[in-house]
């Protein structure tokens, strides 16, 4: 049986198999992410031709050391695919996102690209979202007034992300909020609900951009969902 990130790296493997000569490839961050870049840049030294953009500095610098051509997101056209590992992913494939601390910028490639896949093992797979803590990512300036109201629609718990002993701060200058909501029922109103709050900058709930999922089982098996 595969352990964990074996599963990972086989999702990541098969993944970069779904990229086409001459595409521009949104890079996701994260674990899986990793794998499917090493995955790319491996076919990228036996001839493929693509352009990537990274959805954070330590992505962009994985791919550049790895010999993946990298461009900025305003210098691309058009993103063909962006390919990405996940915190949860449900069966309709409506994703949480955010561990890595990036999902601003997974967000806006997702958003922008013809056709988003999310990778992962089985055990990413959920029947309702909310297990894993949702991250939503906002403005240093009165984080503590948005996590008081983000506790009055109903989250039991929101901590301030820390690592190191230091307020993790984001890409852009961030913070991020882990909210613990339990079972999400209905994510695209909670979705909605959040993003209301002013000071808000983006949550880890991607509902609808998913197109399709490679998922991993302990036994090698690959399988692909679409929506």
């Amino acid at each position: 049986m595969l352990s964990a990130d074996e599963m990972k790296q086989k999702a990541g493997a098969h993944a970069a198999t779904l990229v086409n000569n001459g595409m521009t490839v949104g890079l996701g961050t994260g674990s899986t992410a990793n794998h499917f870049i090493a995955a790319l840049a491996a076919r990228v030294k036996e001839g493929l031709r693509v352009n990537a953009v990274p959805t954070s500095v330590k992505t962009k610098e994985l791919a550049t050391q790895l010999g993946i051509s990298v461009i900025e997101f305003d210098d691309a056209e058009t993103i063909d695919i962006a390919v990405d590992g996940a915190d949860e992913i449900s069966y309709q494939l409506n994703l949480i996102k955010g561990g890595g601390g990036a999902m601003l910028q997974e967000k806006m490639i997702a958003h922008t690209a013809k056709q988003f896949i999310v990778m992962g093992d089985e055990t990413k797979m959920v029947v309702h979202l909310g297990k894993f803590p949702l991250p939503v990512e906002v403005v240093p300036y009165g984080w503590k007034q948005v996590q008081r109201k983000i506790e009055a629609i109903g989250c039991d718990k929101v901590v301030l992300r820390v690592r190191n002993e230091k307020t993790y701060i984001t890409d852009h200058q961030h913070f991020i909020l882990d909210c613990h909501f339990g079972e999400i029922r209905e994510p695209d109103k909670l979705n909605s609900k959040l993003k209301s709050i002013p000071g808000v900058v983006e949550t880890g709930l991607f509902i609808g951009l998913a197109k399709k999922a490679i998922i991993c089982h302990p036994d090698g098996r690959i399988e692909e969902l679409d929506e």
